[in-house]
């Protein structure tokens, strides 16, 4: 059955809180349970907060293997509660195994039935990277530290008496759409001996080390996540952006929705600051300007102060990472230009449902009977 409801909302509630915030999924199903089908895989936990690498396991094994469908659910529910996963010596999984498998981790947890990948808003674009096979493809975002190099030439001269301000590289992916990415899985073909390290960070536990008061207030604010580079691509190439991007809901070129501050993340239940800071919110919404700086300031220093809430993956080649967008955030290192050798990946991400807040849901620490502080 269709997840469009009545209102246009896909995979939302009709009825929304008093704050404008949807509050339910009717497509996502309750909290998912883990089955044990991969209890059989050797593992080791990055943090005890956060992350998860499976150092011997091939991908192409999960999405071959003849319960497939129950080890790539199973495998959601772990990426979802440990936010990030890691895999290295994927040297056999190719790009359409890489796209069918995030498209399946999301499919089987639950995402709305008529959404799929995401499509790059500017594939049309004639400057767009290709892949290292020389080819394009819309459901492919493409890493390459060597054309990052030649932008970082032409920005030499700017901000040469001040450090360039790192926190702005937190985000998750798509949170300019209406219907953000909810699994996102990158291979790194090619690596430099050291450099381009990527930082994932837990929502989660971001939200558990807020008071209680404040973390209510924040369950009340939206949002604004926009890119307008998108649309002043478009205009300056002369072409169309694309659309539909992975979700009936994800068309034009505005790419300015609002989300909750606070979301539910539909596979755990659990609770996660999300729209709270990152490259695209521009904003907190029905707030003063000094108030809006506060929050997401406050936001950033919790990232910053609690490293322990942090994973850190450093890139190998072959090696691979998939993760929760609506429980991490995500962000790399720029200083590969610094060292030789390119730093080239591929990544696919899949379009979850409209994001929600659940009033009946908990924190990861309450749901664990973990103690808050």
């Amino acid at each position: 059955m269709p997840s469009i409801t009545e209102n246009g909302t896909n995979g939302a509630s009709n009825g929304t809180s008093s704050h404008g915030i949807p509050t339910s999924c009717p497509s996502c199903p309750t909290p998912l349970k883990y089955s044990g089908s991969l209890d059989h895989l050797p593992y080791f936990e990055i943090t005890p907060i956060i992350g998860r690498e499976y150092p011997t396991v091939k991908v192409t094994d999960i999405l071959n293997a003849p319960n497939a469908e129950e080890q790539i659910r199973d495998l959601a529910i772990i990426i979802s509660e440990r936010g990030v996963v890691f895999f290295r010596d994927q040297d056999d999984l190719n790009v359409p195994d890489q796209k069918r498998f995030c498209d399946l981790v999301g499919k089987f947890s639950g995402r709305p039935e008529e959404n799929g990948l995401h499509v790059h808003p500017i594939y049309r674009d004639p400057g767009n990277l290709v892949m290292p096979n020389g080819t394009t493809d819309e459901n492919i975002y493409v890493i390459n530290s060597e054309a990052q190099k030649k932008i970082y030439k032409t920005m030499a001269k700017k901000g040469l008496d001040e450090p360039k301000d790192l926190s702005r590289e937190w985000h998750s992916d798509s949170t300019f759409e209406t219907v953000p990415s909810d699994f996102s899985f990158l291979k790194m073909e090619e690596t430099p001996p050291h450099g381009g390290d990527t930082l994932w960070c837990s929502g989660y536990e971001i939200y558990d080390r807020m008071s209680p008061s404040f973390r209510s207030y924040l369950e009340t604010l939206t949002a604004t996540c926009a890119q307008p580079v998108f649309k002043s691509a478009a205009t300056a190439g002369n072409y169309e952006v694309m659309s539909p991007r992975g979700s009936p809901l994800n068309t034009g070129d505005a790419f300015s929705p609002s989300h909750p501050v606070v979301r539910t993340n539909r596979v755990t239940g659990w609770k996660a600051i999300f729209a709270g800071v990152g490259l695209h919110v521009t904003r907190i919404n029905g707030v003063y300007n000094y108030e809006d700086q506060m929050i997401r300031e406050y936001v950033m220093r919790l990232i910053t102060r609690n490293h322990d809430c942090i994973a850190r993956m450093k890139w190998t080649k072959n090696a691979a990472a998939i993760w929760n967008n609506s429980c991490v955030w995500h962000a790399a290192t720029p200083d590969t230009h610094l060292v030789e050798g390119n730093r080239t990946g591929v990544r696919a991400s899949s379009i979850g449902e409209v994001p929600y807040l659940d009033p009946s849901s908990k924190s990861r620490r309450e749901s664990l009977g973990m103690p808050l502080i």
